[in-house]
C-alpha cells in the first residue's frame, strides 16, 4: 500500500509556515525571516518514504490585498483549498483571529481533515498555552489540535506522522527523488531576495523582484547572472549602497547559501535595474510567475 497526497499550509503572515515546511522537507526551500509577507509564491516541497509521498505546499500569509502583487499572492492561497487532501492551519501564541473572514469560514467548513497547529509555544507559559488552546479549539472545532514549536522541533514529527495517516492510498505524484516542483533559477531568486529582506528596511524588500537571466552549469561550477528589479531610482541607489558595498554583501551571502544548496562552486553576477511599478503591472506579474489568470 502506498499513500500520497497534497498537504497545504495556510495561516496569517509570519506564523512559521515556512519554518514548518522546511522542517518537514529537511531543506531550506522557503524564505524565513522576521519580516511578514516573505513567501510570495506557492512553493511545493516533496517528502518521500518507501510507502508514502507527502507533497507540501507553503503559501503566502493571509492578508487583505492592497495592490496587484498581493492579489496574486492571495490567489495562491485560494488555490491551496482546491487540491488539498489535508489542510494545515497555523496560528501562533498571542494570535486571536485570521485576517480574512472568508478564508476562516472555508477552514471551519472544510470537508477535508484540518490540523490546527498552535506554533511558537516555546515563547509562552503554561497558563497562556492552555488559554490559547481553548480559544482556538472553540474557534475551529472541526480540526485536530497540536501545540508545536516549528523552530525547536517540538511535536513536528508527531504532526508529520498524523499527516501520513490521513493521506489517501495513491501512487506518487512526482518522481521519488524530486524535492520540489520549482526550477533551479527560482531558488537562486529566492536566496537573493532573502538577503535583501534581511539587510534592507521599510518598503525596499517589498519593492524588489529578482530575475535570474543566466544559469550555466559546468562540471565544477555554476555561473549565474541575476538582476534585482526595483520600482524607483532612489531604491536602486539604496540597494547598491556606497561604492557598491550593500550589493556586494547581498551577493557574497547569497553565493555562500547557494553553494550549500547546490553543493557546487558558484559564480554569481548581480545587477540592479529599475522596473517602474512592476507590482501593479499585470504583464510584469505574469512574467515573474505571479499571475494565475
Amino acid at each position: 500500500m502506498h499513500k500520497a497526497g497534497f498537504v497545504n499550509i495556510i495561516g496569517n503572515p509570519n506564523v512559521g509556515k515556512s519554518t514548518l515546511m522546511n522542517a518537514f522537507v529537511g531543506e531550506k526551500l522557503s524564505i524565513i525571516t522576521s519580516k511578514a509577507q516573505t513567501t510570495r509564491h506557492r512553493i511545493l516541497g516533496i517528502v518521500n518514504g518507501d510507502d508514502f509521498q507527502v507533497v507540501l505546499s507553503d503559501t503566502p500569509g493571509i492578508i487583505k490585498p492592497a495592490y496587484e502583487l498581493q492579489e496574486s499572492m492571495m490567489g495562491f492561497v485560494k488555490s491551496a483549498f482546491e487540491d488539498a487532501d489535508v489542510l494545515v492551519y497555523m496560528v501562533e501564541i498571542g494570535e486571536k483571529e485570521l485576517k480574512d473572514e472568508a478564508f476562516f469560514n472555508k477552514i471551519t467548513n472544510s470537508k477535508i481533515p484540518v490540523l490546527l497547529l498552535l506554533n511558537k509555544i516555546d515563547s509562552s507559559n503554561q497558563e497562556q498555552l492552555e488559554e490559547q488552546a481553548a480559544l482556538w479549539q472553540s474557534k475551529v472545532p472541526n480540526a485536530e489540535f497540536f501545540p508545536i514549536s516549528a523552530l525547536e522541533g517540538f511535536n513536528v514529527k508527531e504532526v508529520f506522522n498524523r499527516i501520513i495517516e490521513l493521506l489517501p492510498e495513491s501512487p506518487p505524484f512526482y518522481p521519488k527523488d524530486q524535492l520540489t516542483d520549482k526550477p533551479e533559477r527560482f531558488f537562486v531568486n529566492e536566496k537573493i531576495r532573502e538577503k535583501i529582506l534581511m539587510h534592507y528596511k521599510k518598503e525596499i524588500p517589498y519593492a524588489v523582484e529578482v530575475d535570474t537571466e543566466e544559469f550555466h552549469e559546468e562540471e565544477d561550477i555554476i555561473r549565474m547572472r541575476s538582476v534585482i528589479m526595483v520600482e524607483r531610482e532612489t531604491q536602486k541607489g539604496i540597494i547598491i549602497g556606497h561604492k557598491g558595498s550593500a550589493l556586494k554583501r547581498v551577493g557574497v551571502e547569497a553565493r555562500k547559501d547557494l553553494e550549500k544548496f547546490f553543493n557546487k562552486k558558484i559564480h554569481l553576477e548581480l545587477y540592479v535595474k529599475v522596473n517602474k511599478n512592476w507590482r501593479s503591472n499585470q504583464n510584469q506579474l505574469k512574467r515573474f510567475g505571479y499571475n494565475q489568470k
